[in-house]
């Protein structure tokens, strides 16, 4: 548990831990301590280890980083669970004489009923950030076929506990979707994490349509509709936030499966590094959205982050003196300050129709979903060519195949060459657990790969070169892997490319300028974070291909 806002403003600049100058920044960005702790560590203002130290000063205790040692399932159960979440202390080391426990509010320990756990053993506190406290409790959850179980044999109110676990552990994980698949004699729960779906726990399928009611009634749907595609949103509070879920439900042979997307509330504080960019790319964007006028696309497969870097554009434009509008389908994140319209095709609200609409609301910053069809593409061009600055997304394998694709929904290719500013690609890369990673030699990588000898990846590493793996450990759910960073690939429209493309160029033409011009693909972005320990060459190899390789398959789920 955090400290208000007020005191950890203290005892930061106390220390001199950040400046007045980044506190009010800070304070002006959030509305409570975790939104103010968060802008610090988005904008690189301070690390979380630096919090722990500075509020573990405060209370006169040491301070332990449970991320970078964190404990095992043996460690956390030297405390009963009920004891250990009531006083919000956790068991991290004992020697003959001291029991050393880790707290996030030390002034609520009850020293004396902890005793009775240790009692030849004098108790000594040590300070923890309150997010690895939590996570440290995470271990003391069974898994959910067992909890389901639990709550079958022992409750009168199956569905609401069922749903409720289910959602819980998805967020523990972080997923960023929940799968309810059913099948002739159980239903699967899994969980799309880091874009890779793993099997949560099975469901006996004579409870299933408790739960499914369940969730039909959180989010709004007809519960007496059993063969129509349905969608609904249901909000729920985890910790100080709200996450809004998304759900959609579509009927097969072996009964209605469920989808639900799982999205946080607010991205206002996303950095262009927050997302992977480097700083070669940064620079161009933000000489891009820099300009008073024109279009920005994110182009890329579903589920490659495109509405991510959207937002972190957005943030960085989100001034006061600017308006800005949205028209989506779905609303993904809420952001302050500016005005979110959602697409409603029953209503007759279009992405279209309320683009035009939009227009006419005086905006200096148009956000549109996506370019799906040849008049929202057409009303976008000219809203970007009076005037506006238009950021969107397209459905395109690179940035160089965004152009001759417009052209074809109609586009003339003088309206394109002058409104067009920037089309960044992108695709979602694994990034590697810090915890268990460690280096390997680069040679040694690439011959575990089985990859064909004349598509030379060797030339990207020297001899001596060493890149990271990993093992997998408590930490990241012994997958490896923890989060997810984009790769990308950026075309800016310089003054030789909107020549080339009144001509009408092809995907290779545009491609082979952009190149000239010192545009990086892809697969070289990802082989700079490789080199800097961010993902591994399976990683990039899996969602991008090599130059010049054609037709690789693409897995961005």
């Amino acid at each position: 548990m955090y400290p208000n806002v007020d005191k950890i403003k203290e005892i930061l600049l106390k220390e001199s831990y950040i400046s007045e100058e980044d506190s009010a920044a800070a304070e002006a960005a959030s509305h409570d301590s975790a939104s103010y702790i968060e802008y610090l560590i988005r904008a690189e203002l301070l690390s979380r280890a630096l919090l722990g130290q500075a509020l573990a000063e405060s209370y006169g205790l040491p301070f332990v980083d449970l991320e970078t040692n964190p404990l095992s399932k043996d460690d956390i159960n030297k405390i009963d669970e009920k004891v250990a979440r009531e006083q919000r202390v956790v068991f991290v080391k004992a020697s003959d004489k001291v029991v050393a426990l880790a707290t996030d509010a030390p002034e609520t320990v009850d020293a004396k009923e902890l005793k009775k756990l240790f009692p030849h053993l004098s108790i000594r506190l040590v300070y923890t950030l309150p997010e690895y406290l939590d996570q440290a409790f995470e271990l003391y959850e069974q898994p959910l076929e067992t909890r389901f179980s639990q709550i079958l044999e022992s409750s009168q109110r199956v569905a609401p506990e069922i749903v409720d676990e289910i959602i819980k552990d998805a967020l523990s994980f972080k997923a960023s979707d929940i799968h309810f698949e059913p099948q002739p004699d159980t239903v699967v729960v899994r969980f799309r994490v880091d874009g890779m779906l793993r099997e949560a726990g099975k469901l006996p399928r004579e409870y299933y349509d408790n739960v499914l009611n369940r969730i039909k009634v959180e989010s709004g749907m007809r519960i007496d509709e059993h063969l129509t595609a349905q969608d609904g949103a249901i909000q729920r509070i985890s910790g100080e936030h709200e996450v809004d879920l998304r759900v959609s439900l579509v009927p097969t042979v072996e009964g209605e499966k469920i989808v639900i997307r799982v999205l946080g509330s607010y991205v206002q504080n996303f950095t262009f590094s927050d997302i992977g960019m480097q700083e070669n790319h940064s620079k161009i964007v933000e000489r891009s959205i820099a300009r008073p006028f024109g279009m920005i696309l994110t182009v890329g497969p579903t589920g490659s982050g495109k509405t991510t870097t959207l937002y972190a554009l957005l943030k960085a434009l989100n001034t006061p003196n600017v308006n800005i509008t949205t028209i989506e389908d779905p609303v993904e994140y809420k952001m302050r300050g500016t005005n979110q319209i959602q697409v409603h095709e029953a209503t007759n609200l279009t992405f279209a129709k309320g683009l035009r609409s939009i227009v006419r609301q005086d905006p200096d910053i148009i956000l549109v979903g996506e370019i799906r069809d040849q008049e929202t593409a057409e009303i976008s061009v000219n809203a970007a060519l009076t005037g506006h600055l238009l950021l969107s997304t397209f459905h395109s394998n690179d940035a160089a195949t965004a152009m001759p694709r417009l052209a074809d929904m109609g586009i003339e290719p003088f309206l394109l060459a002058s409104t067009l500013n920037i089309v960044i690609a992108q695709r979602l890369v694994r990034t590697l657990c810090m915890q268990c990673r460690y280096s390997v030699p680069a040679t040694d990588v690439i011959a575990e790969l089985h990859v064909p000898n004349d598509l030379k990846l060797s030339k990207y590493f020297s001899s001596t070169e060493n890149v990271y793996a990993s093992k997998g450990c408590s930490a990241c759910n012994n997958t490896g892997f923890k989060g997810r960073l984009a790769v990308f690939e950026i075309i800016e429209i310089t003054p030789e490319m909107q020549e080339l493309m009144l001509s009408s160029p092809s995907t290779r033409e545009i491609e082979k300028l952009a190149r000239e011009q010192g545009s990086q693909p892809m697969f070289e972005d990802g082989i700079a974070k490789v080199r800097r320990g961010y993902t591994t060459l399976a990683e990039v190899l899996r969602v991008v291909s090599l130059p010049g390789v054609m037709g690789a398959k693409h897995d961005d789920s």
